[in-house]
């Protein structure tokens, strides 16, 4: 504990990587003293590789009133100075600043996270149990931005993966509990990171498609609009037909990328095609188009007079924020 924590402060290296170094560090001196002990004559090994590979089917009371033990009192302890431990962990410097007790606090946060490795290692080993300790609270992460449900996500998904591990093991002969606990979290973890809410690779997919969709249209009923008031020259805005070319030319859309937009703008209403081939707003379209223009210009505006954007800079950033990052313009 006392090394990890003096790599963590004297090195730019975060807990896990500081952990993984320790341990592999004198993983690789126990497996030597192992040997040692193994060649004297008269000396007994026995019991040492279960904390390698962990001992999990043969586990017995004690041992499961132990780690009881210290499930309770890690939780207590975490619950008791969560706050500070959040402070703690996303921002040190600013928890120093503050007077609290960083460095206790981080003594106490390491005792946490060896005491649990520590008991860990009956269960999975420890050649296994950093990777257990870091993959639930991973894969917890892809679901939520919240710490507490986090830390509740986290745990659930440790308890299931030592129940599904230990099951699996127990149904079929010559699996190793231990490994078959880790290789379920990793599966709940790749499912996590795929699927997960807040962070998965395909819902942010989705989100991102969806607001590409959502600039598209703008960009089509904001270059329409702009078209109508550049052929009307300042007189009173009626909504008359344009034709594709003016469009085209408008923003210098491809043919394919242009006719995608005006399927979905007709697919919501926005757009309607005229017999002679032009196109021309809806009535609901028009005034979203009035709308979107209004708050593009506005953006704009304030960013030149208060921002103090380059006006040659503006256009691209009062796109991106009429469009894609905010509902409503600056008051």
């Amino acid at each position: 504990m006392l090394l990890v924590l003096a790599i963590r402060r004297t090195t730019r290296l975060k807990d896990d990587a500081a952990m993984g170094i320790v341990l592999s560090v004198f993983f690789g001196l126990g497996v030597a003293i192992l040997k040692i002990v193994q060649e004297i004559p008269s000396a007994s090994a026995a019991g040492l590789d279960s904390f390698i590979y962990g001992k999990t089917a043969s586990m017995i009371w004690s041992d499961f009133v132990l780690i009881a033990i210290i499930l309770l009192i890690t939780i207590i302890v975490t619950i008791a100075i969560l706050k500070e431990l959040t402070l703690l962990c996303f921002d040190a410097d600013f928890a120093s600043a503050q007077g609290w007790p960083t460095l206790w606090l981080d003594i106490i946060l390491m005792a946490l996270v060896t005491a649990v490795t520590v008991i860990g290692l009956q269960a999975v080993g420890l050649i296994l149990v950093i990777a257990f300790l870091i993959t639930p609270p991973t894969a917890a992460r892809f679901w939520t931005n919240r710490l507490g449900w986090m830390l509740f996500l986290s745990a659930t998904i440790g308890a299931i993966s030592g129940w599904l591990g230990v099951s699996i093991s127990a149904l079929y002969s010559n699996l190793p509990a231990g490994a078959i606990i880790v290789i379920t979290a990793a599966i709940i973890f790749l499912f996590s990171m795929i699927f997960g809410t807040a962070r998965g690779i395909l819902p942010r997919y989705l989100r991102h498609l969806q607001l590409q969709r959502k600039v598209g249209r703008q960009h089509l009923l904001r270059s329409t609009y702009e078209i109508l008031e550049n052929t009307q020259n300042g007189e009173p805005l009626k909504n008359l037909p344009i034709s594709m070319d003016l469009l085209r030319k408008h923003r210098y859309w491809g043919k394919g990328e242009l006719a995608k937009l005006i399927r979905q703008g007709r697919s919501e209403d926005h757009i309607e095609r005229q017999p002679s081939g032009e196109l021309r707003l809806s009535e609901s379209g028009f005034g979203e188009a009035s709308r979107i223009t209004r708050n593009h210009r506005l953006w704009e505006l304030y960013l030149i007079k208060y921002a103090d954007i380059a006006p040659n800079h503006v256009a691209r950033i009062s796109e991106l924020a009429a469009s894609g990052f905010y509902d409503r313009p600056p008051a």
